[in-house]
């Protein structure tokens, strides 16, 4: 098994470098503050494609902004995509074990994964980096795929005493061909969607948590977290290697419901 480290501070700024460059990058969409970018994979590089996305948030502190990404229980409320999302254990005060599965586009089998997360603040920017790892108690299951994050995040930066902006950048292997229709969708409605309705719940946030445990901020304030501590020599990086592939590319778009947003990873 391939051991595991931690992001120090260098990755971490170079993660916020990656999100706020230009060069190599495809705008895909650009629309009411919304916009969302492309780059193929380099010439003798991992295949697959990174993506970036970005909303502007008018009315949202980026302190606010960080306190959704964390809130799991809000993510239940909030996110439609969801299909359960759950931390499972603390590495140490800035990083933990997370599991989050979650419905793709019918008729596309839905996804899951099993990360390790670690945030910092760097020049009161806020980070959030996650990548795949291998937990014992939480093998592939059959009735999901499971995809390997290469390396993905947030990067949450002030724009004023209450806006800010979040860029979430990515480099998730969904483990199987996908039909171009999906990459069309993803980029040119659903993750533009999804952002709106982060948007939306960044604005709510506030008066929700006043009445939901208003004081607990274990991503804070690390000596209220009820998760059990692991060892990082308990978790092995997920190749993808390993996994199985399965083949969608010949699957044909169904109309989805309506108020079904089915979607992209977290």
């Amino acid at each position: 098994m391939e051991p595991v480290q931690l992001p120090d501070e260098a990755a971490f700024r170079a993660f916020r470098a990656q999100c706020e460059a230009d060069q190599d990058w495809q705008c895909r969409y650009n629309r009411d503050g919304v916009a969302v970018w492309g780059q193929l994979p380099s010439p003798g590089a991992c295949a697959v494609h990174r993506v970036k996305c970005r909303v502007e948030m008018p009315g949202v502190t980026a302190a606010t902004a960080y306190d959704v990404l964390h809130d799991a229980d809000y993510r239940r409320k909030w996110d439609p995509n969801v299909i359960e999302t759950h931390d499972i254990a603390r590495i140490n005060d800035n990083a933990d074990v997370g599991y989050y599965s979650w419905k793709c586009p019918k008729p596309l089998k839905n996804r899951d994964v099993v990360t390790l997360r670690s945030w910092y603040v760097v020049d009161k920017s806020y980070v959030i980096v996650h990548f795949s790892v291998k937990h014992s108690k939480y093998p592939p299951r059959k009735d999901l795929v499971r995809a390997v994050s290469l390396w993905a995040g947030y990067l949450v930066q002030p724009t004023g005493n209450s806006s800010c902006t979040l860029t979430y950048l990515a480099q998730v292997d969904p483990k199987g061909s996908l039909p171009k229709w999906v990459v069309n969708k993803s980029s040119q409605y659903l993750a533009p969607k999804m952002l709106k309705k982060m948007h939306k719940a960044c604005l709510k946030y506030p008066s929700w948590k006043q009445e939901h445990n208003a004081h607990l901020k274990p991503w804070l304030h690390p000596e209220q977290s009820p998760l059990p501590t692991m060892a990082l020599s308990e978790l092995a990086l997920q190749h993808a290697s390993s996994l199985e592939n399965i083949d969608e590319s010949g699957l044909n778009e169904v109309q989805e419901e309506k108020g079904d947003t089915s979607g992209s990873e977290n």
